[in-house]
């Protein structure tokens, strides 16, 4: 039986490593270090690393993965394959040449689109009814490896990153072990990405979620529900930031500038570059998750107001 090391962070990353574990002998699994997380900024696992515990694996979580001391602990495990999936590491040629049947990537999208450290939320972003899982032989380009395999998957309308996530999250595992069998015996033929057809997803950043209400309420609408649970979208408002989780858009004219807070439907709607975006759960400073109505309700001088970027 081959010797698996198994890379991996966020809680993507969780079924495939249960999936692995329940099938080959895994020696080891690399995360990466505890960070501070949450409002308390409470020093926490990451869920690889608490699913590994749970597991009984051996952890290692290096700081850089290009430390001599990262390489001398894969040396030790010696794999015949290292599998990953959203590690947020770039695999140097040492790591990837290391195993004798190479280095595997479960990767959120349906390669060469999308390639890059997010690509759930760029594929709401981007409008995209489909997207799916791609099985990929990895090489030292960004998600440019040959495909291995790779299963499709709607994106339903109310889809966040995070609902999406979870689905494609259990469709790489399921995908990932009916891969594995005929690229180990060398009867699966890698199939090279066509390059020209490659778009990028970058890290996203806290600021991404800022709303510019100069744009259309559609793809506002796409912005909240792929920028859910993280970075999280927001608006300013009365110099605070006001968290929006959930907002569909309307098409409309408003007679106002774009910011503008009305009531619409029953709801607070913003007006837009196009349209305009009802608020349909909004979260003030300080407060939990409410309603857009009951916090409009509640809130002086909301409606009327100006929201700022």
């Amino acid at each position: 039986m081959i010797r698996v090391v198994f890379m991996g962070t966020p809680a993507f990353a969780v079924p495939t490593l249960r999936a692995l574990a329940s099938v080959y002998p895994l020696v080891g699994v690399i995360t990466q270090p505890d960070r501070a997380a949450g409002r308390g900024r409470q020093v926490a696992a990451a869920p690889v690393k608490q699913a590994a515990l749970e597991l009984g694996l051996p952890v290692y979580q290096p700081v850089r993965l290009r430390e001599p001391e990262a390489l001398a602990q894969l040396r030790q495990w010696a794999p015949d394959l290292i599998v990953v999936a959203a590690f947020g590491q770039i695999l140097r040629p040492d790591v990837l040449q290391l195993p004798p049947f190479g280095c595997v990537n479960v990767h959120a999208s349906l390669l060469p689109r999308h390639r890059g450290a997010a690509p759930i939320p760029a594929a709401i972003l981007a409008g995209d009814e489909e997207t799916g899982v791609t099985i990929m032989q990895m090489d030292i380009g960004l998600d440019t490896g040959p495909i291995l395999a790779a299963r499709p998957a709607a994106i339903l309308p109310d889809d966040t990153a995070g609902s999406l996530a979870a689905r494609l999250a259990a469709l790489g595992a399921e995908l990932l072990l009916e891969t594995l069998p005929a690229y180990l015996a060398g009867s699966l033929r890698p199939i090279p990405q066509d390059s020209a057809r490659a778009t990028y997803a970058g890290q996203l950043k806290k600021e991404d979620g800022l709303l510019n209400f100069n744009l259309p309420a559609a793809e506002l609408a796409r912005r909240v529900r792929a920028f859910s649970p993280w970075p999280g979208a927001f608006a300013h408002w009365q110099g605070e930031p006001l968290k929006i989780h959930r907002a569909r858009p309307v098409q409309m004219r408003p007679s106002m500038p774009p910011g503008t807070v009305f009531w619409a439907d029953g709801l607070p709607a913003v007006a837009c570059g196009a349209g305009a975006l009802l608020l349909e759960e909004v979260q003030p400073p300080g407060k939990k998750p409410m309603p857009g109505a009951a916090f409009a309700r509640g809130a002086r001088a909301f409606i009327g107001a100006a929201l700022e970027r």
